[in-house]
């Protein structure tokens, strides 16, 4: 597709200028950064309005103490299915465009987990998608500036406490017991898969990964063997992430399974020459099956499942989805 660009070049990016001039407002309504740093935009923690018509067809339970939507093919237990590890973007479990994302991957024969990782504790969901009808007026203005500072200082302190530390310990309950729960899905599938949006994404990274076993991710890993550092192998059999944030090239270079990476040119939340080039290297270099596309003309988020009038974008969102779903599929 022409607008899409395989990473195989390394597009100019603005992402390494923003520590010295003023982020630039986004070209797309509601996309603006939620915050200075390189955390997570307004499309991490908002909801798209949900496609008309469509109604959630899974179920809210716990596996392994924690809360999950579970979304099963039709016909499963009575055909085959494999296990999927959905980790949605700071809108988290309750979002009603995260169970139907699951419900797609069901309805393509994948038996879907989605776990809560925020326990309960999504991200602020303050942001308004809806375009306004005419220019505010000074005053109004004012209000947003003072909302949109008093949001970033929100997400601030939520991106403070849902560190991997914490987020890892619930990710680890989930899958030891869809080991159990759902030991025919994972033997079906030969391991377990992985797909990631957003804040997600991250973590998909992270269980495709081999990394020294130490309780806290935050906390410097122990030299040697001796003194404790234990690589603890990956935990999904495969991976395909969309617009990911928070990442770092060193989670990149740690992956050790197949990895289809979707992310959008010019993206400060995933930035090409910091963060994405030097983990498709390493990729390369570490000799890891994988695919890396970039989109052009779309926002940060675009995969989400939601609604936009623009059609090149949904057009963008469903092509990204049979890609991830491609990926999944071929491995």
């Amino acid at each position: 597709m022409a607008d899409d660009e395989v990473a195989t070049r390394a597009p100019e990016s603005d992402a390494q200028e923003t520590s010295a001039k003023q982020v630039e407002p986004s070209v797309f309504p509601g996309d603006s950064r939620a915050q200075e740093g390189p955390s997570m935009g307004e499309h991490c923690v908002t909801d798209r309005p949900t496609p008309l018509g469509e109604v959630p067809t899974g179920e809210l339970t716990k596996l392994g103490d924690v809360d999950v939507y579970i979304a099963k093919p039709s016909d499963y237990p009575h055909s085959p299915s494999n296990l999927l590890l959905l980790l949605t973007g700071g809108t988290g479990l309750k979002s009603t465009n995260n169970q139907l994302q699951a419900d797609k991957f069901a309805s393509e024969g994948y038996l879907v987990v989605m776990p809560d990782q925020f326990g309960a504790n999504p991200a602020p969901n303050t942001v308004d998608m809806t375009p306004a009808d005419a220019q505010p007026s000074l005053l109004e203005q004012f209000k947003l500036k003072a909302a949109e500072t008093a949001k970033a200082f929100q997400i601030d302190m939520w991106l403070a406490y849902h560190t991997p530390d914490r987020v890892l310990p619930i990710l680890y309950k989930v899958i030891e017991a869809a080991k159990e729960e759902f030991a025919d899905a994972i033997a079906n599938g030969g391991g377990i898969y992985g797909v990631g949006y957003c804040f997600g994404a991250r973590y998909i990274l992270i269980l495709a990964g081999e990394h020294p076993d130490t309780v806290a991710w935050d906390q410097a890993a122990p030299k040697d063997e001796e003194e404790g550092a234990v690589k603890k192998a990956p935990l999904i059999k495969a991976g395909a992430i969309a617009h990911g944030t928070m990442i770092t090239k060193e989670e990149l270079e740690a992956v050790k399974v197949p990895i289809y990476i979707a992310a959008v040119k010019d993206d400060p939340l995933f930035p090409e020459e910091e963060v994405l080039t030097p983990g498709r290297r390493a990729l390369e270099a570490n000799k890891v099956e994988h695919e890396v596309k970039v989109f052009s003309g779309v926002p940060h988020g675009f995969a989400v499942l939601g609604d936009y009038d623009d059609p090149k974008i949904k057009q963008e969102q469903a092509q990204a989805f049979g890609e991830m779903l491609g990926w999944v599929q071929s491995h």
